[in-house]
């Protein structure tokens, strides 16, 4: 994204309609000089960057907003509730938005949170920084200024910061399992980038996994933390959840040591779960379910 998305500039457009539609934003920021890579707006500034990149969202969302309260304002005087509510979140959230600060959904009711989503704007959606370092800074990025800058700068805003080098994982991913071991050892580093990316999104989406282990595959199912068993059968499909019976689940951590489900389960290591049953991280479960 460039400036001036938001008036159609560069891929303006077609860009913010597709992050529209995302759960989430992950902000790749640019945090290593190299003079063979020139930056479009000159020298380094990650702070620059990423207000560039609020000031896009913001602006695409006071014109979303501009448009559609027009029409809001007509069907609220016509008694139409959800208009009411649609009207209350803009009312609320504008003045984050124009002030380009991230906003507090604290002060939205449950009701608002819930049709906030079907919104879709841009500058509410969870954000998390992906610090895009050199190979070399990757073992200690606390000694890299501008790692630094961006972190200060996360932490007034309440997102969280994963240090990654994207040319790292190029490299990384063209090794098999037991080379790319070999290489982020050498680096001095216990895991790759993208693989801290994936568990802060998770975390920040406020996802678990659970998973349903067969002979022929081993399936891995994400689900919103506090879920139940129903809720996440119906993951899978909407049969399992309307006729649940009981969920057969495993810990991961038993699963692991006893190696197999058959061994689990010599152990009494597997429970039988109802439908209050809520689901932990890992869970490998196999769903009871009749219709």
């Amino acid at each position: 994204m460039v400036r001036g998305a938001s008036k159609g500039e560069g891929l303006g457009n077609q860009f913010l309609s597709h992050i529209r539609e995302v759960d989430a934003v992950v902000h790749v920021v640019r945090c290593f000089d190299d003079e063979n890579i020139t930056h479009v707006d000159g020298g380094i500034d990650p702070l620059r960057d990423v207000e560039t990149i609020h000031i896009e969202l913001a602006m695409a969302d006071q014109s979303s907003i501009s448009k559609r309260l027009e029409r809001l304002q007509k069907q609220k005087k016509q008694g139409d509730k959800r208009a009411q509510i649609e009207c209350d979140i803009f009312e609320k959230l504008s003045p984050y938005i124009d002030q380009v600060k991230a906003c507090d959904l604290n002060i939205l009711s449950d009701e608002e949170r819930e049709i906030l989503p079907q919104l879709q704007l841009l500058s509410v959606k969870p954000m998390l920084y992906a610090a895009n370092v050199k190979e070399e800074e990757l073992a200690d990025p606390d000694k890299n200024k501008y790692v630094m800058a961006l972190k200060a700068k996360a932490q007034e805003e309440g997102r969280p910061v994963v240090v990654i080098s994207a040319q790292i994982e190029a490299e990384l991913s063209a090794l098999d399992a037991e080379e790319r071991a070999s290489y982020l050892e050498s680096l001095g580093v216990e895991d790759s980038g993208v693989n801290k990316l994936i568990r802060a999104a998770f975390d920040l989406l406020g996802l678990k996994t659970y998973f349903t282990a067969g002979e022929k595959e081993v399936r891995a199912w994400p689900f919103e933390a506090g879920y139940t068993a129903p809720k996440c059968a119906g993951i899978i499909h909407s049969d399992f959840e309307r006729g649940f019976i009981k969920a057969e689940v495993i810990g991961y951590d038993d699963y692991v040591l006893s190696g197999s489900e058959k061994t689990a389960k010599e152990k009494g290591l597997m429970r039988l779960e109802g439908k209050e049953y809520v689901m932990k991280d890992g869970d490998v479960v196999h769903f009871r379910f009749n219709v």
